[in-house]
């Protein structure tokens, strides 16, 4: 276990200087501080009366948390494969409200005995996962992509299967396509409704603001989506919907109104975890695995550990693929596409 004396010596300041440091004292240079942590983050554990032994591992979610889509399950359940081989076990945290008023985001992570975090954010709380990065915890962000040098992160692309679902549509012979997005803003969610736009601006089709659809991302706001759709006047002919439980809301709910699906109206979704959605008829997606992305944030994070001296930044891009099945057809004639 390191002492004060061996935090002090690897970060070449005074044993005082460490301690000031790990009590959040004002009279320290931001240089200073900046050498302790990275020897504290270094060195296993903190010297501190209130330390716990570091054997967590955090899921941390730096705004809203979506521990209930179908990402973060298969996320999660990604991480718990590696978990059981590791020893460490898992923490589930907001960082903005677990941490203590003038404390630093790795003085509350040592607090709660955390060794390193895997990163959920959104667009307005991505500072979050700067900071901590600045401030040489080992951490990665998933399904996000930062500019900033010192930030680690994986994420799936979405852009070409996306920019691909849509021009499908739109060799069907569809022009009015609706897209479904979620409230909040982050990073994937972006991206999906980019492509969509791309693809129209390639295919010489105008972008019309009233055929984006907002809504929570769950099975609830699939279902009030397709309603806001039945009430646009043209009504759109094929909707792209970028989130798997909303997905599955629109199918359902227009099954059950009577729409035929695809003859009445093509739909293409988004599906974290292909080998779990099961609908009839089935779903065309854009489609990523969630599960493996889970799996490789955790090794990727356990590199971030044993690596010693400068901080090491690891960042790693999957592609995600669409897969086409049999909710896609043109809107002249009763055939899916294939």
């Amino acid at each position: 276990m390191a002492s004060v004396r061996d935090i002090a010596k690897q970060a070449g300041v005074s044993i005082t200087t460490v301690s000031r440091v790990l009590n959040n004292h004002p009279s320290v240079s931001e240089q200073a501080r900046q050498k302790v942590l990275t020897a504290v983050n270094t060195s296993k554990e903190a010297s501190s009366p209130t330390k716990r032994s570091l054997d967590n591992i955090a899921l941390v979610y730096t705004g809203e948390s979506s521990l209930g889509s179908a990402f973060d399950a298969a996320l999660t359940q990604g991480i718990s494969c590696q978990l059981e081989v590791s020893g460490y076990d898992l923490m589930v945290i907001n960082a903005q409200r677990a941490r203590q008023e003038g404390e630093t985001f790795t003085q509350m992570f040592q607090r709660k005995g955390i060794r390193g975090a895997i990163i959920r954010t959104t667009t307005a709380t991505r500072w979050q996962c700067v900071e901590i990065a600045r401030e040489s915890f080992p951490a990665v962000v998933v399904a996000d992509r930062f500019d900033e040098p010192e930030v680690s992160f994986i994420r799936s692309d979405a852009s070409n299967a996306s920019r691909r679902a849509v021009e499908m549509l739109l060799n069907l012979g569809h022009k009015q396509i609706a897209v479904v997005t979620n409230v909040v803003d982050d990073h994937d969610h972006a991206e999906r409704l980019e492509a969509y736009n791309q693809a129209l601006r390639e295919a010489g089709v105008a972008f019309d603001p009233r055929l984006v659809v907002r809504v929570p991302a769950y099975i609830d706001g699939g279902t009030l989506a397709y309603r806001q759709i039945q009430c646009m006047n043209p009504k759109p002919t094929a909707v792209f919907v970028i989130d798997p439980y909303t997905s599955l809301g629109l199918v359902n709910e227009a099954m059950r109104s009577g729409i035929r699906v695809p003859e009445d109206l093509s739909i293409v979704g988004f599906n974290d975890a292909p080998q779990h959605m099961v609908t009839f008829p089935q779903l065309t997606t854009v489609a990523q695995d969630a599960e493996v992305l889970g799996r490789e944030a955790f090794n990727m994070l356990q590199a971030l550990l044993r690596q010693t001296g400068d901080a090491l930044v690891a960042r790693k891009t999957l592609e995600c693929w669409l897969e086409v099945h049999e909710t896609t057809a043109s809107p002249d004639n009763n055939t899916a596409a294939s």
